[in-house]
């Protein structure tokens, strides 16, 4: 998914203000203008992973099919998989359609995992030339990479897939054993036939096998192996190796196993042969994604919410470092607004994530400004910040309470997508600021921004009107500044803030300005602080 290409550029002197419209633009991306061309016939593709940005699109896309006369719907699958929920719900849909409505999923070239699952919903499956499909088991990621699933977690997480593939099968008149073998392992497929009518073919588990074959009495032997398949377009034989699917392997079949098994109908290479194959008065219309739709998924990328979550990260530690900049601080709240909003309008992420983090980004200005020095405030802040961040990976489950543990295998890959990006993140911002630190005030932009040492002219135009301490008044530090804190000058002990840097207690300050009550001190150097 990415940006659709075109000749006009938007041109402005604020790119916050380009952030934030296009942050105001995303609740839209669902509501695209319908298309008013008829049709008998609608091409919908279904690219990339499987989530709810997709799922969302295809409901869409499907009922402008419908109302501009479609009656039968061609999926092109071109997915590695995705969301569990999001399959499960775009199958739903795809069952839900009238009787009368011919589903047709054409993969071109692939449809593993979620995508099969999609595809067994359909009515009729076509290949093109070397696709394949199938493979459609749960895995479990972990931070070390992909592991086994026990014997519990398996079947609990399996359970749903393989109630959708037995609907679909039955549905439909796919061969269930071929269904299930698709999603669990531990069970051979062989592939018989008869041996007084080889053209009647059918699959059978190693039990079965092991009765009709191995130890069935050779006088009354019904059945045997399948030993080749023709192809239909060359002529050409294919050997067999039995069995079709080993028990530690998930079934997966090219574009020959399908049509030969007969899960597909048979081989189209574009949709111009499709239609004729499908026997289609005219070419079917495409359905693809708007420009909204790309943008969306574009904007809940991993890539680019690493990159706004660095945007926040790097603004907020210069408008703490130089206050009364205000570009790095709006910059920052902008793309943490974007970083928030984007999978929550997406339905990727829920509300309690945004009020998580509102309240830790309060108990963090609490520490920071209120209560310096407590650090259980922080801590708890900080804490409640990763998760709500984590938290936007994290689809939205049904039937589970708003704060509980993943029960579903998206979830938890969800939850270390979160973590890579999270990491990754945070040790990219950790070079710039550091580069930042060492040469942001050195250039000329900063220059003209952040606020030079007061010279003598300007302490003897101080507001001496003002109590409590004055432009250039020297006082000590009572209480580490983070940045704000509290300062003794002279008998009385005042409130005071630093420019941003943490300043220990008991080094001495010079009150550089007054910005109503806010009064702004700076550290003197360690010689003149001894």
């Amino acid at each position: 998914m990415g940006w659709c290409r075109n000749d006009h550029r938007l041109r402005t002197k604020n790119p916050a203000l380009v952030l934030l419209l296009l942050a105001l633009a995303l609740p839209v991306a669902a509501q695209a203008p319908r298309t008013t061309t008829r049709t008998s016939a609608a091409v919908i593709p279904i690219r990339g992973e499987i989530n709810d940005i997709m799922r969302d699109s295809i409901e869409r896309r499907l009922t402008d099919a419908r109302a501009a006369g479609a009656t039968t719907i061609i999926f092109e699958m071109d997915t590695p998989g995705g969301m569990v929920t999001s399959a499960l719900d775009i199958c739903r849909l795809i069952k839900n359609l009238p009787q009368e409505m011919r589903t047709v999923a054409w993969v071109h070239p692939s449809a593993y995992s979620a995508g099969a699952m999609i595809s067994v919903a359909c009515r009729e499956i076509w290949m093109s030339p070397a696709s394949s499909i199938g493979d459609c088991a749960p895995i479990m990621v972990a931070p070390t990479g992909v592991q086994e699933l026990g014997g519990t977690e398996r079947a609990k997480a399996e359970s749903p897939i393989l109630q959708e593939f037995r609907d679909s099968a039955a549905r439909n008149g796919y061969d269930p054993l071929l269904s299930r073998a698709m999603v669990t392992v531990g069970e051979e497929v062989w592939w018989l036939e008869q041996l007084d009518d080889p053209a009647t073919r059918k699959f059978a588990t190693g039990d079965d096998k092991k009765k009709l074959v191995d130890d069935a009495d050779p006088n009354e032997r019904a059945w045997r192996l399948v030993e080749s398949y023709t192809l239909p377009d060359s002529g050409k034989t294919i050997r067999v190796p039995q069995p079709i699917d080993r028990a530690g392997e998930l079934l997966t079949m090219s574009q020959y196993d399908a049509v030969a098994y007969g899960f597909a109908k048979g081989i189209a290479r574009d949709t111009v042969e499709l239609t004729e194959k499908l026997e289609l008065e005219r070419a079917p219309v495409m359905f693809d994604k708007t420009g909204w739709e790309q943008f969306a998924s574009w904007l809940n990328s991993p890539l680019l919410r690493g990159i706004l979550l660095v945007i926040v990260m790097i603004g907020a530690y210069v408008e703490f470092q130089h206050p009364g900049l205000i570009l790095p601080g709006v910059t920052a709240l902008i793309a943490l607004a974007i970083f928030l909003g984007a999978p929550y309008a997406a339905g990727l992420a829920s509300i309690w994530t945004i009020l998580v983090l509102v309240a830790g980004l309060a108990l963090l200005g609490i520490e920071i400004f209120l209560m310096p020095g407590v650090g259980v405030i922080g801590l708890v802040g900080t804490a409640l910040i990763v998760l709500a961040i984590l938290g936007t990976f994290m689809p939205r489950e049904p039937d589970l309470p708003t704060f509980s543990l993943p029960s579903l295998q998206g979830s938890w890959d969800g939850l270390y997508l979160g973590v890579k990006v999270m990491a990754s993140s945070v040790i990219v911002s950790i070079v710039g600021i550091l580069l930042v630190a060492r040469y942001l005030p050195r250039s000329r932009v900063a220059a003209g921004m952040v606020l030079a040492n007061p010279d003598a002219g300007t302490l003897a135009l101080s507001d001496a009107h003002l109590s409590g301490a004055q432009v250039g008044d020297v006082g000590v530090v009572t209480g580490d500044l983070r940045p704000g804190g509290q300062a003794r000058f002279g008998q009385e002990v005042i409130d005071v803030q630093s420019q941003g840097e943490y300043v220990v207690a008991g080094r001495r300050v010079q009150v550089i300005r007054r910005d109503g009550m806010n009064v702004i001190v700076r550290p003197l150097p360690p010689e003149d602080s001894a």
